[in-house]
């Protein structure tokens, strides 16, 4: 029996830092990670980011793509495109990196809403055909990641 996965929904963002503007249909045929982040999250500073770069430097060549996502939903007014942009080069994140199109009914932005993401540091693996694989709050084990994007750059593409 095979098992049905979710299509990823489209990423709704305000601004692309890193790079041109990605869809997730332009990236169709690769794996796609996509860390959710905030800027003042201690464990996205400690964990999900490294992370993040860890992957985009060991496995862009593979056929992974790494997307971060700033997800503002506390703390609005210190988490600006141009704090972000400071962090961005403080830190040495070279991945694409999208900041997050902010809801004006709601605290909570676009994407993290559609994805259903519960807070930050959030990781969500899609597969080379746009499907959700994966998708977790908190720290992620390395060495299991590194085996789900084995097994996801192993099938086959679109």
């Amino acid at each position: 029996m095979t098992q049905s996965y979710p299509l990823a929904p489209a990423l709704e963002v305000s601004e692309w830092l890193n790079s041109p503007t990605l869809t997730l249909d332009s990236l169709r045929g690769r794996v796609v990670v996509m860390h959710a982040f905030q800027m003042l999250c201690p464990g996205c500073v400690s964990h999900g980011l490294p992370q993040a770069q860890m992957i985009h430097e060991s496995l862009a060549a593979f056929g992974v793509q790494v997307i971060g996502l700033h997800t503002v939903f506390e703390h609005h007014a210190a988490m600006t495109a141009v704090a972000l942009k400071a962090f961005i080069h403080e830190y040495r994140l070279t991945f694409p990196i999208a900041i997050d199109l902010p809801s004006v009914q709601h605290p909570i932005p676009h994407t993290m809403a559609a994805y259903g993401l519960q807070g930050t540091p959030s990781l969500v693996v899609i597969d080379q055909q746009g499907r959700i694989r994966e998708r977790a709050f908190g720290q992620v084990n390395d060495l299991m990641l590194g085996v789900l994007l084995g097994q996801l750059l192993a099938e086959p593409g679109t």
